[in-house]
């Protein structure tokens, strides 16, 4: 049972093999005036002093960049063997079963289908009349970052003091007491990235979370989630720094490709430095450098570029520009366009997170239609649903139902199984977690919300929700609606009205 106020941390140490960071966990050491990690030193090369007197003594070991300083601590909360039964079950992959079971066990999906044994033991939920889907995936929020309530002190989304801030990494001003985190719970989220904000061409790392109580954000950390980098294409990086540049749509292109020209020879100098080292040479590794780092992991396929970008002509040159660099875009956020370019990004591999009706707030966002959503879909494309809104986050569910209804009227009939993939299995895509949730799938996380109706009705809630197959919220019991220590002994502390 979860207490009203934040659950404790606990290790990554005895979790599945599955949740174990793959990167090196190894302390800094200071040469040369440069904070160096990672070192690792070939057996044969690790003589004594006095051994071979007089020859050349052993090279320095190799030097490597720690990909992984800020491990994620998170581990699944206690769960039971668990059996929903007689619902409707949406599978995220586009699937309905009617008179569906859901068995969790073990933080993982085990059985699912409509011909299934409960088994011994497990605590059975009666499903009848109700509706199971994967947890909700919102691929672009800025809860922590710009934390409820909104005041200037909550304000850490957009390091605006460059247009290149590649190096900060939106997870160290996450504040994990954020009321929102609780309140996008209650609205099935299970799953969420937390982005820098759009002031930037480069506006850092984003980090995706489990949606659990934490002191700490560590503890939050999703497993073996990739980082994202946040780019941003359009008017907020020129009309943010003007004078100095960028201050035109040509001065944008020009910073990308600089930037990607400065990562690409960054990348060369440290390509050489392992080359000579394994060739036996003693050479100095370059300087290390935090912004470079992030360029980096995104040339070498480590990090996913999810690009805030609204018109199609823009998206398009933002496609040329990772060809000549020779990287891949993940996800277009906003992207209020695509359906111009639905077949471009079909071809491409390319997500849209997109709002069901937003448009018209600025020019860039004028040409922007409501079947956008359905209509990339139709073409083949990835579509998804996002919030970039503490609001919307709670109800992605009817924000995808609109664009639903609104396909309708256009006379495109998209099944509501087809259209939950846009916050399911399509949102894990964009964040490149698809092996571990996104769908109702044997061996998958536990990540499961059970509706009290069908999730696309203005009337239905989400009755309870599990990450990793442990309760962390039930709509009609207080004991499992969490409360922010910040809130705690405040005035209406809690949200259940």
């Amino acid at each position: 049972m979860l207490n009203r106020s934040i659950m404790g941390d606990k290790t990554l140490a005895g979790s599945s093999a599955k949740r174990r960071w793959a990167g090196m966990h190894i302390g800094a050491l200071l040469l040369g005036g440069v904070a160096l990690v990672g070192l690792a030193v070939s057996p044969a090369l690790a003589q004594s002093d006095d051994e071979g007197a007089g020859e050349k003594k052993s090279q320095r070991p190799l030097v490597e960049i720690n990909k992984n300083p800020y491990p994620s601590t998170y581990a699944p909360l206690p769960s039971d063997l668990t059996a929903i039964v007689g619902a409707t079950v949406l599978d995220g992959i586009g699937g309905r079963i009617e008179g569906g079971t859901v068995v969790m066990n073990g933080g993982d999906i085990v059985a699912v289908g409509a011909d299934v044994d409960v088994p011994a033991g497990a605590r059975v939920i009666d499903g009848t009349g109700k509706w199971v889907t994967p947890g909700v995936i919102d691929v672009h929020s800025h809860l922590g970052v710009y934390a409820s309530p909104g005041v200037a002190a909550h304000s850490d989304g957009n390091e605006a003091t460059n247009p290149n801030t590649a190096e900060v990494w939106a997870e160290h001003s996450v504040w994990p007491h954020d009321p929102g985190f609780h309140r996008a719970a209650a609205g099935g989220v299970t799953s969420l990235q937390i982005l820098p904000g759009s002031a930037n061409l480069f506006g850092g790392r984003g980090v995706t979370l489990k949606n659990v109580p934490s002191r700490t954000m560590q503890g939050m950390k999703f497993p073996d989630a990739p980082y994202g980098l946040k780019m941003a294409c359009g008017e907020n990086p020129k009309r943010v720094y003007r004078s100095r540049g960028p201050s035109t749509l040509m001065g944008n292109v020009a910073g990308y490709r600089n930037a990607w020209i400065g990562a690409r020879s960054y990348k060369e100098s440290w390509d050489k430095y392992r080359a000579e080292h394994a060739e036996g040479k003693d050479p100095n590794p370059p300087k290390q450098d935090l912004e470079m780092d992030t360029l980096v992991g995104v040339l070498e396929g480590d990090i996913l570029i999810h690009n805030h970008c609204y018109r199609a002509d823009q998206m398009a040159v933002m496609i040329d520009i990772s060809k000549e660099f020779n990287y891949d875009i993940s996800t277009f956020h906003h992207a209020v366009e695509s359906y111009k370019i639905a077949d471009i990004l079909a071809k491409e591999g390319i997500c849209s997170a997109m709002w069901a009706d937003w448009f018209g707030f600025k020019m860039e966002a004028y040409d922007g239609i409501r079947e956008n959503l359905p209509f990339v879909h139709n073409a083949g494309a990835c579509a998804v649903t996002h919030s970039d809104s503490d609001v919307g986050i709670q109800r992605l569910n009817q924000e995808t139902a609109k664009s639903v209804a609104d396909a309708a009227r256009a006379g495109l009939v998209i099944p509501i199984e087809e259209a939950w993939t846009w916050i399911a299995i399509n949102a894990a895509k964009s964040l490149g977690i698809e092996d571990q949730t996104g769908s109702l799938e044997i061996g998958k996380d536990a990540d499961v919300v059970m509706w009290n109706g069908n999730p696309f009705s203005v009337y239905t809630s989400a009755e309870q929700v599990f990450v990793d197959g442990a309760k962390v919220y039930d709509l009609n019991d207080p004991a499992y609606q969490p409360v922010s220590d910040f809130r705690l002994g405040h005035p209406g502390e809690g949200d259940a009205k």
